[in-house]
């Protein structure tokens, strides 16, 4: 009986769509990469995997085999199995893979077959997606109209993005804020991961029409690293500038950085987790500390405890605007002004956030009129 094959003609589809993927790879190879939608259920761990692989070196391929179906036998077999039903059943539209479509997915579709499960393998499996994506990257990012949000740090740029069509929010997939204090709770993405996703989601978007909005970001968002063809393309993209005031920016970094990670970390960790805040704050100021200059980064160091001591004892963040501002204004905001002066050609509309967000309606509009 002939079992379904998803070929490269469907890869867009595929991922484009998120459909449910079983990774059939060891834990191991999952963790060096993988894709958005999948989930790892490998048909060997990461020891019976070496074993084989040890064996077919030693012994050639059909020894390699024999090892394989004896390690993933009799209860073992049968308990693997009914993880992968048991996918299947909840995903009916998704496909397997291993790592290059061969003997691994092979045999565990095969093994569904037995079952009465009929489900697609992925031609050429992980590797085949990989490089598909990385062409997607590659040829996608030139033909693309980009338009980059820019302003200093504080202005509700990340705000204004998720309210605009047809967006790419790289910090999101990065989960990165892109600053010094940009760290979240979750760990960043391996970069593989990173690129993977990227490129699923320009799948997604090359579907829509209109330009992509995406945030002003520099080649790196924490340690993930933007491939070199978007940095170049948003190098080179017209700008909508993002303006507030100075008092409206510290609101709002007081709002995510102090309020809202503070009540993650303590939701997180509990009683610990106003110290683990205030400990994560102090690393990311030192991050910084060079470029600051000694007597600054004291300064902004002193009125960071006092900020924490005093939220400590009674409640009251408003200490806290004392060294955001200084910060704001000292630091970000000048580097911004240099950055800013080399690019004032490129910049579409400036305003307010509501007012951009407004522009860029009109603007569509207009194209989209006959």
């Amino acid at each position: 009986m002939s079992l379904p094959l998803i070929t490269a003609a469907d890869f867009a589809a595929l991922l484009r769509e998120g459909r449910p993927l079983l990774d059939l790879r060891a834990p191991v190879e999952f963790a060096r990469g993988a894709f958005p939608a999948a989930q790892n259920l490998p048909l060997m761990t990461d020891a019976e995997r070496a074993a084989v692989g040890a064996c077919y070196k030693q012994q050639g391929q059909q020894a390699a085999v024999a090892l394989g179906h004896r390690l993933v036998s009799a209860d073992v077999r049968a308990q693997r199995l009914q993880g992968w039903v048991d996918f299947c059943g909840r995903h009916p539209q998704g496909a397997l893979y291993c790592f290059r479509g061969g003997m691994r997915s092979q045999i565990v579709q095969g093994w569904l077959a037995d079952a009465g499960v009929i489900y697609p393998r992925v031609q050429g499996g992980y590797k085949a997606l990989r490089q598909y994506l990385l062409g997607v990257l590659q040829e996608q990012i030139p033909r693309l109209n980009w338009v980059v949000l820019a302003g200093p740090t504080g202005v509700g740029k990340t705000a204004l993005l998720n309210r605009l069509p047809r967006q790419l929010d790289l910090e999101g997939l990065a989960r990165h804020r892109g600053s010094a204090f940009g760290r979240q709770l979750e760990p960043q993405p391996m970069q593989i991961d990173f690129e993977n996703a990227l490129a699923i989601r320009l799948l997604q978007l090359v579907a829509l029409p209109g330009p992509i909005f995406v945030e002003d970001e520099s080649r790196l968002i924490g340690r993930c690293a933007l491939p070199a063809e978007l940095l170049e393309a948003l190098q080179s993209a017209p700008l909508l500038e993002v303006e507030a005031s100075l008092e409206e920016r510290v609101q709002r970094v007081l709002e995510e950085y102090v309020l809202h990670l503070g009540s993650a970390f303590a939701a997180r960790y509990g009683e610990s987790g106003p110290q683990r805040h205030q400990q994560r704050l102090s690393e990311d100021l030192g991050r910084i500390r060079s470029r600051l200059g000694g007597l600054r980064y004291q300064q902004l160091a002193a009125q960071m405890q006092r900020a924490f001591t005093e939220q400590h004892i009674n409640g009251s963040v408003e200490e806290h605007r004392v060294w955001i501002r200084a910060l704001l204004r000292d630091y970000y905001d000048p580097m911004y002004a240099h950055h800013r002066q080399a690019r004032q050609e490129r910049v579409l509309a400036k305003g307010r956030a509501d007012e951009l967000l407004h522009w860029v309606q009109a603007s569509l509009s207009a194209q989209a009129a006959p």
